[in-house]
């Protein structure tokens, strides 16, 4: 109707309506939806570069409940349409496989504690591995812990080998969350690895009263949280950026860790971040202030 509007300028707006079956309150109204249609996509398509820029593997799925989340209600397959009509869809990334733990077969036996465990807050079970980081020559090794709960990453460390340093660096920090009293109990799961079956790692965790559950028989299903964390941060940034040496890693890792645990949204607890769920869920004991931080480093 515009076009003809602008074509037959002289005649009249009622008479042009008329000849098309149109009130004159239709055409306004059909332009106002049309302005308030394009003002929605444009600020959708806004919101979706701001947070590309900081999520970049963020898929159609999570931004459709993050925008809900942010109060624009637009359809599922709609905001499809608009992310393939201005190329703003996620391609598939290529993976790379680098073998980060080797099982110690010659350690003492620990049974699986969460097979049959039902989480039901945080600080029940964390569980525990390491992901490889590719930089400008060679690579350098992240170890995360997570909580099963809240999915937030609660302890990790980057380091230039795959020594028990830096596992243990990781368990450091989870152990500082909490005061001593809060640790007794909690659940530690990992896998067969070396590093979490050495001396120095398994003495920390029981001088702590922190229980001991490792995977059987090397299946990856006994601990597909803990991988399906090291999976979303490497297709979903790690993957993405090029790292020249160990010092930039190590900053980039810091803000990727504070993006997963504060904006990312998790469909397995609402679409929600970790650190909101942590947050709310986590009800601290009576008493226990002090954190175990500075007394972890020196068992």
């Amino acid at each position: 109707m515009g076009y003809l509007k602008r074509r037959y300028s002289g005649v009249k707006l009622a008479t042009l309506c008329s000849l098309f079956g149109y009130t004159r309150q239709a055409y306004y109204k059909q332009q106002h939806e049309g302005m308030r249609r394009h003002f929605i996509h444009e600020r959708v398509l806004d919101i979706v570069r701001q947070e590309r820029e900081l999520q970049p593997r963020m898929g159609t799925r999570k931004l459709y409940h993050f925008l809900h989340y942010k109060g624009i209600d637009i359809g599922r397959d709609k905001l499809y349409r608009l992310l393939r009509e201005n190329d703003l869809l996620v391609r598939p990334s290529k993976r790379f496989y680098v073998r980060t733990t080797h099982a110690d077969g010659g350690a003492p036996h620990y049974p699986n504690l969460i097979r049959e465990k039902a989480v039901t807050a945080p600080n029940q079970v964390w569980v525990s591995d390491i992901t490889y980081i590719r930089l400008e020559e060679g690579f350098a090794y992240l170890s995360l812990i997570t909580d099963a709960y809240s999915r937030k990453i609660v302890g990790y460390s980057l380091h230039p080998s795959l020594d028990t340093e830096g596992c243990l660096n990781a368990l450091n920090m989870a152990m500082g969350s909490l005061s001593w009293s809060e640790l007794k109990g909690v659940i530690h799961h990992s896998d067969r690895g070396c590093q979490y079956m050495s001396k120095a790692y398994v003495k920390l965790l029981k001088t702590a009263g922190i229980l001991v559950s490792v995977t059987q028989h090397g299946d990856p299903y006994e601990n597909a949280l803990a991988e399906r964390v090291n999976g979303i941060l490497k297709t979903e940034w790690i993957n993405q950026e090029s790292y020249d040496h160990f010092d930039m890693a190590q900053k980039r890792i810091k803000e990727i860790i504070l993006l997963y645990n504060c904006k990312r949204l998790h469909s397995s607890i609402g679409y929600k971040p970790p650190e909101e769920v942590h947050r709310r869920s986590y009800k601290p004991k009576r008493g226990t202030s002090n954190k175990a931080l500075s007394v972890a480093g020196k068992v």
